[in-house]
């Protein structure tokens, strides 16, 4: 692990009243635990507030981020500006938890000692009696949502049963536990209740939904159910594995108005030699005829992939086959990652052996190659008119999004704050004016 130096010259300010800021690293389904932390502190009459911007916290919490090394390495930056600012008066306590920590309490707590305490993934119980506070098992499913007024993510269930060779997150999430439906559906309830208008479905492994406790895979009866809260007007899947995905998905999302015409499905590659030795479970073959079923059965459905170059053995000619691969599906969205080597999994047994400006270049030359492929299927967007959630206001455009589109991830659509009155978190009927690689421009139209 890699330590920065420490941050200097922070004042030390006077006692006052305890103040909790909980700051997050990493991905959504680490955000929603910070809420769920959130709520469960604001449960128990412990003021709280979540990336407060306001210098005036007494305590901080750091939910962190053990995914791969970038990651890993901004969590101890983070950990470390806190840790100084402990050590200078700034606040008073500082207490750590998520993947990180999970993953290198023993390290951390050696290397970081100025940290009151670390905990796991699953120790919320734990750390709440730091402050005191009982887990009210009540405020389940009444989780408090910071990610904005309109739409929140949904986990639907925690931990990864999957083999892959090059995941870590089985050894800082656990195995797969499926949440109940009925809880489920009672947390979007609360959610709709309080504003929001699209979940965002999010796991480890969302097409695994269900075995654990039902004895079968239940994705499609859960969306059923959720596609029947009031309120909710857009739920969109993100996360599912391509083997063995649950065909009866795709008959919901096109018979339920409400489940958008989106999936996230993570791929890794398209080289055979390195799905296998990746341990996905699927072939590229497989993985086009499942491509071409979605299409078949969602007709203009929008296909988000991740894919990973510079695994370990990869060589020109497997990455050749993933350029290939790429040109050929056309997806609608995609992003991807360079290798990297993480302890305890199974590909941490192999040498790491494509350098990394080989990596980059190749992660490089498949967004190249991406930029083009988006920029011609936006450009069919033009002239259409689609149904925008509008996100916020920014540089003097309203930004939305369609229901092809995930927050942060995905293409944008703007529009002119100058000429035209919009109101954030409401649907508008968009008029595309323009389009480039990533973002589209309307105007808005009446209904």
């Amino acid at each position: 692990m890699i330590f920065l130096p420490k941050l200097f010259g922070l004042k030390t300010k006077a006692r006052k009243k305890d103040k909790v800021n909980i700051v997050t690293l990493g991905c959504s389904k680490n955000l929603v635990d910070s809420e769920v932390l959130l709520t469960q502190l604001r449960g128990n009459d412990i003021e709280a507030t979540h990336e407060s911007e306001a210098d005036d916290s007494t305590i901080v919490i750091v939910n962190t981020c053990g995914f791969i090394g970038d990651a890993k390495q901004e969590s101890i930056d983070t950990i470390l500006r806190y840790a100084d600012a402990k050590e200078n008066g700034q606040i008073e306590k500082l207490y750590v938890t998520g993947c990180l920590s999970q993953r290198y309490k023993d390290e951390l707590e050696e290397e970081i000692p100025a940290v009151d305490a670390y905990f796991g993934t699953m120790e919320l119980p734990g750390l709440l009696k730091r402050f005191n506070a009982d887990y009210k098992h009540e405020l389940l499913g009444e989780r408090m949502n910071v990610s904005a007024p309109h739409y929140a993510h949904l986990k639907i269930s925690e931990g990864c049963d999957r083999p892959c060779s090059f995941c870590a997150i089985p050894l800082m999430r656990g195995k797969h536990i499926s949440r109940p439906i009925e809880d489920l559906v009672r947390e979007a309830g609360h959610l709709a209740k309080n504003g929001v208008k699209e979940l965002l479905l999010i796991a480890q492994d969302s097409t695994y939904y269900g075995l654990d406790i039902y004895g079968e895979r239940k994705l499609a009866d859960l969306l059923r159910q959720l596609s029947e809260v009031n309120g909710i007007e857009w739920i969109r899947l993100h996360y599912a594995f391509p083997s063995g995905f649950p065909m009866d998905v795709l008959e919901v999302m096109a018979e339920k108005d409400s489940i958008c015409s989106y999936l996230d499905i993570p791929l890794q590659h398209g080289s055979n030699a390195i799905l296998k030795a990746m341990r996905r479970g699927i072939t590229r073959e497989k993985t086009e005829d499942l491509l071409g079923q979605m299409r078949a059965k969602v007709p203009g459905i929008a296909i988000r992939t991740t894919l990973i170059v510079g695994y370990p053995g990869e060589t020109q000619e497997d990455f050749e086959e993933m350029m290939k691969f790429v040109e050929e599906s056309r997806f609608d969205r995609l992003g991807v990652f360079t290798y990297s080597h993480e302890e305890d999994t199974h590909a941490y047994n192999f040498e790491d052996d494509v350098p990394e400006e080989v990596k980059q270049e190749r992660a490089n030359a498949v967004m190249e190659l991406q930029e083009q492929i988006s920029l011609e299927i936006n450009q069919k967007k033009v002239g259409k008119v689609l149904k925008v959630l509008i996100d916020r206001v920014e540089s003097g455009y309203f930004v939305g999004r369609t229901e092809y589109d995930s927050p942060e991830v995905d293409n944008e659509v703007l529009i002119d704050a100058k000429k035209h009155f919009l109101r954030v978190g409401d649907f508008a009927q968009i008029k595309i004016t323009e389009a480039t690689e990533f973002d589209l421009t309307g105007v808005p139209v009446e209904n």
